[in-house]
């Protein structure tokens, strides 16, 4: 096993990880959506999981 020491490690976060709750409410995904991907996530998920299984109905088709 390593020791890491904190001051070594960066500040940077690499993923912007989100509620999805509000992702939902960004995108303007239905409730039925968030379900969906909070069945699939639970609370929180990464911006590219959500955005590459989020199912977005076409404006243009009601």
């Amino acid at each position: 096993m390593e020791h890491v020491e904190a001051e070594k490690l960066s500040k940077h976060t690499v993923t912007k990880i989100w509620n999805v709750r509000e992702f939902c409410q960004l995108h303007q995904l239905g409730d039925k959506e968030e379900i969906r991907l909070r069945r699939l996530f639970g609370r929180f998920a990464t911006a590219s999981e959500l955005q590459h299984n989020a199912k977005r109905t076409p404006k243009w088709r009601y």
